[in-house]
Order: C-alpha cells, then sequence, then structure tokens
C-alpha cells in the first residue's frame, strides 16, 4: 500500500514523499531507524487534513503529563541501574517490571521498544513529549552527546527536586488562606440566607419600624432566598465560560498577569516564575545545550503565561546576536539583580552558575515573602471576619434593642 509521508530531516528540513509499505506503522518505524522525524503518515488519496500521526503518538497526545513525584522516582532509579553498569536496555526493562502505574507503563513500554529498534533515549522521550517536562528530552540529548548519560541524569533528579520543593511550598503556603477566606464566606453566606430571614418574620409580626442597617440586611437575605436557583444557573453559566476563556492562550494570559498584581501573593509568583525560567536555563547550560534551544525550552517551562510571553522574543533577539541579559532586560519583568548577574555570567564564562545563583535567591525570596504572608494572613482574615459578623449580629438585634428601650421607657 502507497503512503504519503510528511518528514522532518535531521538539518532541520520538510519533506512530504511517498512510500510503500505494508502498513503505517512499519513504514513509520522503518522512517525513523532512517534518522526521519515522521509528523504525519496517512494512506495516498486520504485528504491532508486527515493526517494522522503513529497510535502511540496519538495516544500519547491525549494522556496527561506524567507527575512530576513519580517521573523523580524513574530518574532516580534510573541514574542508580545506569551507574550500576546496566545497559540501558536492561534498566528499562527492570524497571517496567516494577512499574505499577498503568499509563506510564504503557509509555515506558513504547519507549523500550524504540530504543530497541535503534532510538536513541532522547527521541523516544521526545515522542511522548507532552506527557513529560519539556526539557527533559534536550536534556538527554546533552547526555547521550557527551558520553555521561548518567551524570546528565542526577543533574536533572536535583533540578526537579528543586523545583518539586518549591512548588510544595508556594501550594502550602496558599492552601491556609484559601480555606480560611472559603469558611468565612460560608458563615457569612449561611447568616445572610438562613438566619437573617428568621428574623425578619419576627419583626414583621412586630410591625416595628427597623433601622437602615436592618432593612439592608434583611433585603439581602430575601433577595437571595428568592433568587437562589437564577443565581445558582448564573455562578454554573458563569464558571463554565470563565474556564473555557482561561483555556484560550489569550485567556491564560489574562488570568496570569492579574494573578502577578494580587497584592503580597503577585510578587511571590513573579519570583517563583523566574526562578523556574533560571532553573531550567542552569540546567540546560550546564548539559552542554547551545544557547539559543536552552533558551527556547527554559521559557516553555515557566507556569506563568504572562511571564513566558514577555521573555519569548529574547529567543528571537539572541539569535539576531544579541546579549541575552540585554533582551532579558527588555522583557521588563526580570529582576535588575537578575539581569545583572547573566550581564556578569556571559561576561566570564559562568553563565551556567550565575543562574543557579539567580534562582537559589528567588527561591530564598519566595519562602521569606511566604513566610510573612502566613504570619499576617491569620489576624487579618479574624479582623475581616470579625468585621462582617459584628455587622450582621448589630443589624439582627439593633431592633430588639430599641423595642426593649420604648417598651422601659
Amino acid at each position: 500500500m502507497r503512503y504519503v509521508c510528511r518528514l522532518g530531516t535531521p538539518d532541520g528540513a520538510i519533506l512530504e514523499e511517498t512510500h510503500e509499505a505494508a502498513d503505517a506503522q512499519t513504514l513509520t518505524s522503518d522512517l525513523r531507524k532512517k534518522g526521519f522525524h515522521v509528523f504525519a503518515v496517512r494512506p495516498r488519496g486520504v485528504p491532508a487534513f486527515s493526517f494522522s500521526l503513529s497510535r502511540s503518538e496519538r495516544r500519547s497526545r491525549r494522556r496527561k503529563p506524567v507527575g512530576l513525584d513519580q517521573f523523580l522516582i524513574f530518574n532516580q532509579e534510573l541514574a542508580a541501574l545506569l551507574g550500576a553498569g546496566l545497559p540501558l536496555l536492561q534498566a528499562i526493562d527492570l524497571m517496567l517490571e516494577r512499574q505499577s502505574h498503568a499509563l506510564f507503563g504503557s509509555v515506558l513500554s513504547d519507549i523500550r521498544d524504540r530504543i530497541a529498534n535503534g532510538q536513541e533515549l532522547s527521541a523516544a522521550f521526545e515522542a511522548h513529549q507532552e506527557m513529560f517536562p519539556r526539557l527533559y528530552p534536550s536534556t538527554l540529548k546533552a547526555g547521550e552527546r557527551s558520553g555521561d548519560l548518567e551524570k546528565v541524569i542526577r543533574r536533572f533528579v536535583r533540578y526537579l527536586k528543586l523545583v518539586i520543593d518549591a512548588r510544595k511550598r508556594v501550594v502550602s503556603a496558599l492552601v491556609y488562606p484559601a480555606v480560611l477566606i472559603v469558611l468565612s464566606l460560608t458563615m457569612i453566606g449561611v447568616m445572610t440566607v438562613f438566619v437573617v430571614p428568621k428574623f425578619a418574620v419576627f419583626y414583621e409580626g412586630m410591625e416595628a419600624e427597623l433601622p437602615k442597617l436592618t432593612q439592608v440586611t434583611l433585603a439581602i437575605g430575601s433577595f437571595f432566598r428568592g433568587n437562589w436557583i437564577v443565581l445558582t444557573v448564573a455562578t454554573v453559566a458563569g464558571l463554565v465560560f470563565f474556564r473555557r476563556w482561561s483555556r484560550t492562550p489569550l485567556g491564560r494570559i489574562a488570568i496570569d498577569r492579574a494573578k502577578l498584581r494580587i497584592p503580597f501573593i503577585g510578587p511571590v509568583l513573579h519570583r517563583f516564575a523566574l526562578s523556574e525560567f533560571c532553573r531550567s536555563l542552569a540546567t540546560l547550560q550546564e548539559g552542554g545545550l547551545p544557547l539559543v534551544p536552552s533558551l527556547e525550552i527554559s521559557i516553555g517551562a515557566i507556569g506563568n503565561s504572562y511571564v513566558r510571553d514577555r521573555i519569548h522574543p529574547a529567543v528571537q533577539k539572541v539569535t539576531e546576536g544579541r546579549a541575552l541579559f540585554e533582551t532579558l532586560d527588555e522583557s521588563q519583568v526580570v529582576d535588575a539583580l537578575a539581569v545583572d548577574m547573566v550581564q556578569v555570567g556571559e561576561a566570564t564564562g559562568s553563565l551556567a552558575t550565575m543562574l543557579s545563583s539567580v534562582a537559589d535567591f528567588l527561591d530564598q525570596e519566595v519562602e521569606i515573602r511566604m513566610g510573612r504572608i502566613l504570619s499576617l494572613i491569620e489576624p487579618v482574615m479574624l479582623v475581616f471576619m470579625g468585621i462582617i459578623v459584628g455587622i450582621l449580629l448589630v443589624s439582627i438585634y439593633l431592633p430588639m434593642f430599641s423595642l426593649m428601650g420604648q417598651v422601659n421607657g
């Protein structure tokens, strides 16, 4: 059967050729052995819009990324087995036997088959690039070029530990204030919707003139009780719309930019995003990867879309021959200290070391600022809750005190 193939050559060219083979999977495997990157294979006569990747690639594109904790354990085991002198294929076979995660096991089995067919480890992981950190295949490629794959994997393990630790610190620091806010809003909602209307019935029977504060509180409670269906539907529709919008490129950038403007929290998220960038770039530079591809991969590793969008033009500018520190300074999202240290690193040939130092400094800043926020968030939330509850209680009991005063008079 004849197939039309869209291929990438080792020198970066894109070709479209016709080949004969028994099936698409066999043809894909043969082309990869010859050094081509297979973008798509379709039977001749099928419209171009139905171009399809191999079955394993289609599955990998539908799958969620492997968890960082699980991937860290995998790399620790792989580095240990390679350090013990086991061949790569045998090391992966041993890990496949012990792999309990079905999804990761199926992907690892496909990677094992690719290696057995002559592919390099970096190329095998690149075929499933949406399931793993983007800089991992490039890191492996640097290790394959240097001939010391174990050392590169151990360096990646150190990087992954730092990233996981930093993310856990940020998440754990944000959980407590989020819980306090949810509990506060829940308590206010319960009092407004269920408690306040009970007093409204009581006051109506007494035919007393209510203070303005009480009237406003009762009106709010009545509004929520009378329109809860409409409000629920509107809230659900708003959340669905917001979720879909947040998945668009413009939506992600707008939301991430808004996060950076949150008082106290925004600077922490900003420094964390820069730390991700510097740590990734330092890891790739230590592995010997050229600056431009290292820069492009590191920008893709930034979790904040707005910061990533602002730094991305640096790739083209560095390709044109400009200094990295100049392009980072023009992005207006990189701190002056980080720009100065990158400038020193470029001038002295120690860019990777300087980037690691910047990442360590930013991580310390994140930890210090999160400690300050945690020390302030509890008293602030308690004061806020006290004020709101106090207003509700005063609005409920104020008419009662007025009536008692009239009776005594």
